[in-house]
């Protein structure tokens, strides 16, 4: 099935799935169990994000993608110049949006294309 992952992209299976200990779902489930897998992760990511208003659906989607850490800040790194321009009031953050398109380290145009369909998508002024 296109767009899920197969078992040389393990520990990820279905739609980006990462496997937690304990889980045992394989990359040949069902689109079905895929879809709802996805449904399931994005809902646990939205948790995070429900009061960030009309910015929750897209700060979901790129949390799911880059993880959740990313944006929050973690370790030594500071949370992230996007959801300090979002708290600021600042609705100006499309830069900062797309500006999550690397690959260790280095940009790339699959990204930055993925990035800016879901602004268009998701971005409410």
């Amino acid at each position: 099935f296109e767009g899920m992952h197969g078992w040389k992209n393990y520990p990820y299976v279905g739609y980006g799935h990462q496997l937690q200990h304990g889980e045992h779902f394989t990359a040949d489930m069902t689109e079905r169990q895929a879809d709802s897998l996805l449904r399931a992760d994005l809902w646990k990511c939205f948790e995070h994000f429900k009061g960030y208003g009309k910015d929750a659906l897209l700060l979901t989607l790129l949390a799911y993608n880059v993880g959740v850490g990313r944006l929050f800040g973690y370790g030594k790194h500071p949370k992230s110049k996007l959801l300090r321009k979002i708290e600021a009031g600042d609705r100006n953050f499309y830069w900062e949006y797309v500006s999550f398109c690397r690959y260790k380290g280095k940009v790339l145009k699959e990204l930055v294309k993925r990035r800016q369909v879901e602004f268009a998508l998701f971005y409410i002024s």
